[in-house]
């Protein structure tokens, strides 16, 4: 990678300061592990995150972080299994390259709602076992009550949240339709 003297990359489209970069990648893996993710797993992801193509080899990741590849196939291990990264081997090599899910919020948002159904249930469960007028199966039914409340909100949130997606892209096909006009333009005019 082709730095210039602030340490700035120099490689084509995406020229940015490293040094922002990584300072960004190590602060939002800090409030990943402040929330109880492993740290190598939190600066694992923060790295993919931060990355064009959400995607980047064992060596990368080693490199860009400092660490060793034993510590990089230990996060990525824990960030495969809990859903969040998965493995692609380069076409024509054996290299593994680690890349983060499409739409990695929204898929585990929704998986969050299948575990607060399963909870839900067994929670009502609960009530039956525990009877609803004592005091353990009024916190059960309550509980419950509220995974139900969670999950349709997170329902009603996550369909707002394609909608916004579906005006974001479109302004986006909109803002570069518009830019292509003005370049053809722009040559007709020449």
């Amino acid at each position: 990678m082709s730095r210039d003297m602030s340490g700035t990359s120099i490689d084509g489209e995406s020229a940015r300061n490293s040094e922002a970069v990584s300072r960004f990648v190590e602060r939002f893996a800090a409030e990943m592990t402040e929330a109880g993710m492993q740290r190598t797993a939190s600066r694992v992801f923060a790295a993919l995150l931060a990355s064009d193509d959400a995607s980047l080899t064992s060596a990368e990741l080693s490199e860009r972080l400092g660490i060793s590849p034993a510590a990089v196939s230990g996060a990525v291990r824990y960030l495969t299994q809990v859903g969040m990264v998965s493995r692609e081997r380069d076409p024509g090599t054996r290299r593994d390259r680690y890349r983060l899910h499409t739409q990695l919020w929204y898929t585990t948002f929704t998986q969050r709602d299948a575990i607060l159904t399963r909870w839900e249930h067994t929670l009502r469960d609960g009530v039956d076992s525990l009877g609803e007028d004592t005091p353990a199966g009024a916190r059960m039914a309550e509980t419950a009550e509220f995974f139900a409340y969670v999950q349709e909100e997170l329902e009603q949130m996550m369909e707002r949240w394609r909608e916004r997606q579906e005006e974001r892209r479109g302004a986006i096909i909109e803002k570069r339709g518009t830019a292509t006009e003005k370049k053809q333009r722009g040559a007709a005019g020449a």
